[in-house]
């Protein structure tokens, strides 16, 4: 057995070592041993990596190492972090920047639903490297506010998500922009369609290192398709949500997620709601209640979801079953984060349960089938679920529900993250 590489030793810069160490990060992931070396040589990567395999820190300290000792000129940011969701840019903002900080070097969040202002006037201080979401960069670039022609590392994460969401065109927009001969580390679930194209077009002879199976990892994950009468459906939902651990709930609409969320509440279970018709100070509050543990259930959108990477979640519930098994395997991906264990359940009636069969076969999954009523034995043994209390739940005040949707409310700068991941001294905080 190969005793693991020490972060110095696969070549990150010395000075980012103790600050990596204060934030209880001892030693590397595999995903980072395989991309590290070749990021900090400056070769592209085309890397594929389940969620909660390090990631972030995989071409974080590539991007920060390689750029350490370099002063950005206003406006002109030398480093380009791309992500498909608010939610996930702030996310990696708040793991890169403190060491960031620890190097000498900026990092900014460029993203929608926040004020123009703050974001402007940093990048007319000069930022080293800019983590954004793609319209508002764009955004930024077309009022003259930003200028990419000095990035000469350029990292796609979750590329796959940009192109299900529609964002190609404006990635490839953006990387027109950056330097030619520019380094390029592209992360991904999958590597067909759209990001193989921009694979083919962008990468110059790219090391490529993937970390994980193309389909579910079933020795970290345990599927369940629960047959459920659909008068009994709510019940049993608000059953698993008041059981002990974090749970998200799948829904397919805006409407849907509401009124899961209300009726959870009603039952007496502390519940967040997210989906694309909040505003962002009201999405950044539910998100941040529900990794601190104030809340243990969130029901979302597909959509909103996408930028959730929370550690911990050990229960994943399709109430509303995915129609694509692409779509099966990023909600799943939510649990058994970080070499951690974790349950997905698919809520179905006996009328679908043929066609929810046919999408686990596609996403590679073999669950395990049990027909259930509120109250059985199986549905408490897979799922842990238990009555609520029946006293309803609501939720507290609190500034960020307050504000107007066009302000944004973050409620713990990247120094206050990085602190709360410091105070667990675990490795599974290294982010995705």
């Amino acid at each position: 057995m190969h005793a693991v590489p020490t972060f110095a030793e696969l070549g990150v810069t010395p000075v980012l070592i103790p600050a990596l160490a204060r934030g209880g990060i001892a030693e590397p992931f595999p995903i980072q041993v395989a991309t590290l070396p070749d990021a900090i040589a400056g070769r592209d990567i085309l890397g594929r990596g389940q969620t909660g395999s390090g990631k972030t820190l995989a071409f974080g300290l590539g991007v920060l190492t390689r750029l350490t000792g370099r002063v950005a000129e206003t406006k002109r940011p030398l480093g380009l972090v791309l992500v498909p969701t608010r939610e996930l840019a702030m996310q990696v903002s708040d793991t890169l920047s403190p060491l960031a900080h620890s190097a000498g070097l900026k990092v900014r969040l460029i993203a929608g639903g926040m004020p123009y202002a703050k974001q402007i006037r940093s990048l007319e201080r000069g930022v080293t490297v800019v983590v954004a979401t793609p319209g508002r960069l764009v955004d930024l670039v077309n009022r003259g506010d930003l200028d990419l022609s000095e990035v000469e590392i350029t990292v796609l994460d979750e590329a796959d998500q940009m192109a299900d969401m529609g964002f190609m065109p404006i990635v490839r927009e953006i990387l027109d922009m950056t330097k030619p001969h520019g380094q390029r580390l592209l992360f991904s679930a999958t590597l067909d369609g759209d990001v193989d194209t921009l694979v083919r077009k962008y990468l110059r002879n790219p090391a490529t290192h993937s970390i994980a199976p193309v389909h579910a990892q079933i020795d970290t994950m345990d599927h369940h398709l629960l047959l459920v009468h659909p008068a009994d459906k709510d019940e049993v939902t608000a059953q698993i949500a008041a059981r002990d651990g974090r749970t998200i709930f799948f829904v397919r609409t805006q409407a849907g997620v509401d009124r899961l969320a209300d009726h959870i509440a009603a039952q007496g279970v502390a519940v967040g709601a997210l989906h694309g018709g909040k505003s962002q100070a009201v999405r950044t509050k539910t998100l941040e209640a529900f990794r601190k543990g104030d809340t243990l259930a969130l029901v979302a959108t597909d959509v909103a979801a996408r930028g959730i990477h929370v550690d911990g979640i050990s229960l994943v519930v399709h109430v509303d079953s995915p129609t694509d098994p692409k779509d099966y395997l990023h909600r799943a991906g939510r649990t058994a984060r970080a070499g951690e264990s974790g349950t997905v359940v698919t809520l179905a009636s006996p009328k679908q349960q043929r066609m929810v069969s046919s999408l686990t076969k596609r996403a590679g999954v073999d669950p395990y089938i049990a027909r259930v009523r509120p109250g059985d034995q199986t549905l408490s043994d897979v799922t842990g679920a238990r009555e609520p209390s029946g006293v309803p739940w609501i939720a507290p005040m609190s500034k960020a529900t307050r504000t107007a949707p066009s302000r944004s409310s973050r409620s713990s700068r990247p120094a206050d993250a990085w602190k709360s991941r410091r105070s667990s001294g675990t490795q599974r905080h290294q982010g995705r």
